[in-house]
């Protein structure tokens, strides 16, 4: 079985796949995903985001403010209310992007922090996007001691020195649908060096569709196509790669497991 580690649910334009939610969750279990995890990229809608799926056992949520979409820093004390509840399996998605938002580095990283201090109150895992900013972003990982909460660097694009700072911390790394994109071969370079016990798979759909879906909206169905690329690369069978990913995931997000036995 595999696990969509990071996606959208409800950024998916429905209308455009011409899909119900529902039929979508059921395509990704035709394809053998058992569970998804909808991350939150925003406060304000977090309580609509999480409405539109909290109906179904195989998807959970997370709870954060994505860097791209904070207009001003964030109110750590509602972070902290809303990731206090049962249904908030982690924090994020948080982090830092200087290639799209260079100008707004002191509110990233002010809110970046505020993330980290509610992961570790709440003992649930980040989920850190990083986009040029390999420095700072590992600088305030180990300043405030993200190690006690663990997490993720999502849909990872960067070096494999930025990758083994943050295995180094007990984080994991999860590799999207970019691996295997034409232009990826310093990607895949560093998905080979990765240790199998700290990998996760994704789509962060509705993004980033891998080959042979390239230009299609993205769902979590397709994460079965980055597991079969990352297993052709490491030269292990898909089912290994299945079983290793997913025992990660629950590794990671053991409130999943939980929602999922319920």
């Amino acid at each position: 079985m595999f696990v969509d580690s990071h996606c959208h649910l409800d950024l998916l334009e429905l209308e455009k796949l011409g899909l119900s939610l529902e039929q979508v969750i059921a395509a990704a279990g035709e394809r053998q995903v058992e569970h998804m995890l909808c991350v939150s990229v925003s406060i304000k809608d977090f309580a609509a985001m999480a409405a539109t799926v909290v109906a179904y056992p195989q998807v959970s949520v997370s709870c954060g403010e994505h860097p791209l979409h904070q207009t001003d820093t964030v109110d750590e004390q509602q972070l902290l209310t809303l990731c206090q509840q049962p249904i908030v399996v982690a924090v994020g998605e948080t982090g830092l992007d200087y290639f799209y938002a260079p100008d707004s580095k002191r509110a990233q990283q002010t809110a970046f922090v505020s993330h980290i201090n509610v992961a570790r109150q709440v003992n649930k895992p980040l989920i850190v996007h990083t986009r040029d900013a390999r420095t700072d972003t590992i600088a305030l990982l180990k300043s405030h001691r993200a190690e006690q909460a663990g997490g993720v660097l999502h849909c990872f694009t960067e070096s494999y020195e930025m990758a083994k700072a943050a295995l180094d911390l007990g984080f994991y790394i999860s590799i999207s649908g970019i691996m295997t994109f034409r232009n990826a071969d310093e990607l895949r370079a560093v998905v080979k060096k990765l240790p199998l016990d700290r990998l996760l798979i994704e789509t962060d759909s509705p993004y980033l569709a891998p080959v042979p879906f390239r230009g299609k909206t993205n769902q979590p169905a397709y994460v079965t196509a980055v597991a079969e690329a990352i297993s052709d690369l490491r030269g292990i069978s898909v089912a290994a790669l299945a079983e290793q990913t997913t025992a990660n995931f629950y590794q990671l997000f053991p409130l999943c497991k939980t929602k999922l036995k319920h």
